[in-house]
């Protein structure tokens, strides 16, 4: 019998980052999911302030290449890779010097939140799931951290639900307080249609902003994970109006063991059973 394969993108982990929830959790997630015998792949963005020579990043040449078009620029999609040696772990990186050649993550160094960073969410979502197009590799859960990742569920669910590499991929969204502040500029629903995207699909985010993007991610999402202990109230609206499965609130000690439950359960329909 296969093992099932887990792919987890997210929008931070450590040690590449300061240690934050959810990079913490990012980074010690997938490998208790590797220990109990599930496969794994990891991904994050590049962001420029990840030191490469000492985190050993090299460019993963068969991989990359591609060219992704957004708002009718190419878009060169660079892949590299590094180890976290003592989870026996990969992390793969989604680079390109038009977004993430600036020496931050998402804000500057006044804390504002960087102009582009409706691009660069549409880059880094397709560009985790053309990376994994071309690893041939099928997940069975993707599970998605941050708001960067809010549009890897929309693409799965309409512009790959014909790939038979996803078709059958179940998708879990992880809610934080990782909330951006202000809308994405007004052209963001132009960009981020591909095909199999229609007007009707992404009409809840008439306002580009963070809570129209997590309840788009909700939406398209098969189950999610309350990833914070003190989410905001809206948010937590949004997730038991979505009628979706929700795994409550889990602490450091255990949490590992009850999403590898809750995985399971969403995989076998049976997530109404207590974990």
């Amino acid at each position: 019998m296969e093992s099932t394969k887990i792919l987890f993108i997210s929008q931070e982990i450590t040690p590449y980052l300061p240690e934050t929830e959810m990079s913490v959790i990012s980074r010690n997630l997938p490998q208790g999911i590797q220990e109990k015998g599930k496969e794994i792949r990891t991904f994050m963005p590049k962001y420029e302030c990840i030191n490469e020579r000492r985190n050993q990043l090299h460019e993963v040449i068969r991989l990359s290449g591609m060219n992704l078009i957004i708002d009718d620029t190419d878009h060169p999609l660079t892949i590299k890779v590094a180890s976290i040696q003592s989870a026996r772990m990969q992390v793969y990186f989604i680079d390109n010097e038009d977004y993430f050649q600036e020496n931050n993550t998402l804000k500057n160094e006044k804390g504002d939140y960087l102009p582009d960073n409706n691009e660069r969410t549409i880059f880094f979502s397709r560009g985790v799931l053309e990376t994994v197009k071309k690893l041939r590799w099928s997940p069975d859960i993707v599970h998605c951290h941050g708001w960067i990742t809010s549009l890897v569920p929309l693409y799965l669910k309409k512009s790959y639900k014909d790939d038979p590499l996803f078709c059958h991929s179940k998708i879990i969204y992880s809610v934080y307080n990782d909330c951006f502040i202000g809308p994405f500029n007004k052209y963001f629903r132009k960009k981020l249609q591909i095909e199999g995207i229609t007007e009707k699909d992404i009409e809840v985010i008439n306002k580009p902003d963070y809570l129209s993007l997590s309840k788009l991610a909700i939406n398209n999402s098969d189950a999610a994970i309350i990833g914070s202990k003190n989410l905001n109230s809206e948010l937590l609206e949004l997730l038991y109006n979505s009628e979706k499965p929700v795994l409550e609130y889990q602490s450091e000690d255990d949490y590992i063991d009850k999403y590898s439950m809750f995985y399971d359960k969403i995989l076998t329909g049976t997530f109404n059973d207590p974990i």
